[in-house]
């Protein structure tokens, strides 16, 4: 367009992804306080002499500014960035623990499907994602319990919550044995479907208290309930997305890798059930395979 200047903005964001653009730029996928998801071309930042290539790394929060449409109603759908601040660079302090690297990726790429249409405003989600990545940096936490409460809690913003205080299908109030990922959370002994889990009382009581932030009581679970939630909460939250996620089941839940379900669920990650045979989140694969697996989905 003739004589067309782009408009230059501000705001503050969580970097989810890095991906290489020809020699020396990046395409970097934001979520931004104010504008929803977006992605941007950061020139020049793989240049040893790049002054704030080191600022647009996974996982950091940022305050930058942008070169483009701010509603991406003209120009190019891809906006340049032009300067930036660093507010806080979560990543610089667990870039070599992979428990909680493998975490804050599950977590960023959660933020990516949870935000399907670019520039559209999020703010909960984006509050929500700068705190679990805060949570995960400062470690008062088990990096397992971050991550499901940041699932479980993303999943209620997205409309998608599992029932747990009553049933998923009549609503009949109480403390249900059985949970149905399908049916849509715990159902009662007249509404459960076949072939539903039946998880321990402790591990609905966990997944209770992430929800609501109760982490006294988290906190003071058992590794074999945690490990039971964490199946039971990727397989419901990759049923509603309809898809896997690729960091999913390289996060380490601790103890030995997996050799079968835990609660009629697996606990390695996996997609809705039928994308490889199983049960729903019924792939296994093993967590140890080391953080440049990850770092590799992150920036390529």
């Amino acid at each position: 367009m003739a004589g067309y200047r782009r408009q230059l903005y501000r705001d503050d964001a969580v970097v989810l992804r890095v991906q290489k653009l020809g020699e020396s730029d990046r395409i970097i996928t934001l979520l931004t306080r104010r504008h929803g998801r977006l992605r941007a071309v950061a020139r020049g930042v793989r240049r040893t002499t790049s002054k704030f290539g080191a600022r647009l790394e996974p996982f950091g929060h940022i305050d930058l500014q942008l070169a483009g449409d701010p509603k991406g109603n003209t120009g190019s759908s891809l906006h340049s960035v032009s300067q930036v601040e660093g507010i806080d660079l979560y990543g610089r302090r667990f870039l070599g623990d992979y428990p909680r690297y493998t975490a804050a990726s599950a977590i960023a790429e959660t933020a990516e499907r949870l935000t399907p249409v670019e520039r559209e405003p999020s703010l909960r989600l984006f509050q929500l994602t700068l705190g679990a990545l805060k949570a995960l940096s400062l470690g008062e936490h088990a990096t397992t319990l971050v991550l499901d409460a940041y699932l479980l809690r993303g999943m209620s913003l997205a409309g998608w919550a599992p029932a747990l205080t009553a049933c998923a299908v009549c609503g009949t109030p109480g403390r249900h044995r059985a949970f149905s990922v399908p049916a849509g959370g715990a159902v009662c002994p007249d509404c459960r479907p076949p072939g539903a889990a039946h998880p321990a009382p402790a591990t609905i009581d966990l997944m209770s208290a992430l929800t609501s932030g109760d982490w006294q009581v988290a906190d003071a679970t058992a590794t074999g309930v945690r490990r039971e939630c964490s199946g039971l909460v990727a397989a419901h939250l990759q049923w509603h997305l309809e898809r896997a996620l690729r960091s999913l089941p390289l996060v380490d839940r601790g103890g030995a890798p997996d050799t079968g379900p835990v609660g009629g669920v697996r606990v390695g990650g996996g997609g809705p059930a039928g994308d490889d045979g199983g049960a729903p989140g019924g792939r296994v694969v093993s967590p140890r395979v080391g953080v440049e697996g990850v770092d590799r989905e992150m920036t390529e």
